[in-house]
């Protein structure tokens, strides 16, 4: 079992940057692959982008290509999200997620939140126009 730990959220303005992080618990996490989704008020929570065990594997929503890079680290235990040329619509709380149920690969739809085993609480990241 691994507990995921959210942290970088904050109040940018439009064109800024973050980056999120992802800590992890648990000796394992090197071979889960990790999300992270969003959700906005009063809207479902979407994909943003995965990355497979080592990292030699990521996968992004359109929103997120050219502005958004997963990274990891896994001497760290921890999985980043680093936001650039951020957007109002950016706004809401992101979540990690995990799941070692694809042998540390990403789910065949990554897309879906029910291929994630594991979430964390979240980091609210708001954008000011």
């Amino acid at each position: 079992q691994v507990q995921l730990v959210e942290s970088g959220g904050g109040l940018v303005q439009a064109g800024g940057s973050l980056r999120l992080s992802c800590a992890a618990s648990g000796r394992t996490f090197s071979s889960y692959a990790t999300a992270w989704f969003c959700q906005a008020p009063g809207k479902e929570r979407e994909f943003v982008a995965v990355i497979s065990w080592s990292g030699g594997s990521t996968y992004y929503a359109d929103s997120a290509k050219g502005r958004f890079t997963i990274s990891r680290d896994n001497a760290k235990n921890t999985v980043y999200l680093q936001m650039n040329s951020l957007k109002p619509e950016d706004t809401a709380v992101y979540y990690c997620a995990a799941t070692r149920s694809y042998y540390g690969r990403s789910p065949p739809t990554p897309w879906s939140s029910s291929g994630y085993d594991y979430w964390g609480q979240g980091t609210q990241v708001t954008v000011s126009s």
